[in-house]
């Protein structure tokens, strides 16, 4: 069961904020929605369960990309195909923009994911999540359209947290 940080805790406000002014200041990103839901995803994936939260029919968590995009396709539910699209999406910018290092463990000769291109993928995920409509589709087919923009984002967001003077040093006492 995955744990959800509230919307209030400290996190979710530090996220914003450093979402907020990297995508202004250095981006020229001044659209709340997009820049509110990047923010989200940071915070939705800090428990590390959040990144393999798909599970299959028989309860099974999905941990490759290509698993999910067959249960999507497999499946009949309208929401639960566009779940699983929006999370690839999700899952594919949090790793292209945030730890873009580790990629190559993800996509190791092992992985059924080796011959995937996360960023095209992550990009045909959210475009296809926002074709499967809700109130998200907007934001999902702006973070298609521009989901090469918001992985650096995300990545001048990791190099703010992680700046010896950073945001972070002061909330962990580092």
């Amino acid at each position: 069961m995955t744990r959800e940080i509230p919307q209030g805790h400290s996190l979710h406000r530090l996220f914003r904020g450093l979402t907020e002014s990297t995508f202004m200041e250095e981006l020229g990103i001044g659209d709340p929605n997009l820049v509110g839901y990047v923010a989200d995803l940071l915070a939705r994936f800090v428990p590390s369960s959040s990144l393999v939260k798909v599970r299959d029919g028989q309860g099974r968590s999905l941990t490759e990309v290509t698993e999910i995009i067959a249960e999507a396709e497999s499946s009949l539910d309208t929401e639960r195909r566009r779940e699983c699209h929006r999370h690839v999406g999700d899952y594919t910018l949090f790793w292209t923009g945030v730890y873009p290092e580790a990629l190559g463990k993800l996509k190791s000769k092992s992985s059924p994911d080796h011959l995937i291109d996360f960023q095209a993928q992550g990009k045909r995920s959210y475009y296809l999540a926002s074709t499967l409509a809700n109130d998200e589709a907007p934001v999902l087919r702006r973070l298609s359209d521009q989901f090469e923009l918001c992985a650096f984002g995300l990545s001048r967001v990791r190099r703010e947290w992680e700046s010896p003077s950073g945001p972070i040093r002061g909330v962990i006492g580092a």
